[in-house]
């Protein structure tokens, strides 16, 4: 799978990719994603990108300029993979003894077969030393998309001040 994510285009952009209209975004201020696989050049042969803005009248009282003016990037993934912002982490539960970790990672089956994956979440500390960890198994239909929640806890965590800022990490791996 393929996709173009645009950090930031400054007023009314819209987007094509081969002469395929991929959609328009009005509002200036705002990260988006197209997906371009289905619209793609077979291997060998050139894609065309266009992007068209439409900057009209005062608009903005901070950003006089018009156009691209952020990153964009273009994102190749497996078939099976997290789409953007597909990770949500929260902390229900914090305490000295333990803290509790939950996530809820998105998981996105690109492929036209069913597809068994192992969502795997760890927790590592400032140290990068691996504190918590759960997986679980999951059945993914083709091209679904499923939200997996995992819950692990922490024992004895390093709670967060501005004396002390201890951060932890959180990785998701996603396997076939």
């Amino acid at each position: 799978l393929v996709f173009v994510d645009f950090d930031g285009v400054y007023q009314k952009s819209e987007v094509w990719i081969n002469g395929h209209y991929l959609g328009m975004r009005p509002y200036g201020y705002i990260s988006f994603r197209y997906d371009l696989t289905p619209h793609l050049n077979p291997a060998g042969q050139n894609n065309v990108p266009a992007v068209q803005v439409k900057n009209e009248g005062k608009n903005s009282r901070w950003y006089s300029g018009s156009g691209i003016y952020r990153d964009v990037k273009l994102i190749k993934t497996p078939s099976v993979h997290l789409p953007l912002w597909g990770i949500y982490l929260t902390t229900p539960s914090v305490s000295e003894e333990k803290a509790v970790v939950r996530s809820e990672t998105r998981v996105a089956n690109g492929s036209g077969e069913e597809k068994r994956v192992l969502v795997a979440t760890r927790v590592k500390n400032s140290a990068g030393r691996e504190v918590a960890a759960v997986t679980q198994e999951v059945l993914l239909a083709a091209g679904a998309s499923q939200a997996v929640t995992l819950e692990t806890e922490v024992t004895a965590p390093a709670l967060w001040s501005p004396d002390e800022p201890s951060l932890y990490t959180m990785e998701v791996e996603i396997a076939e």
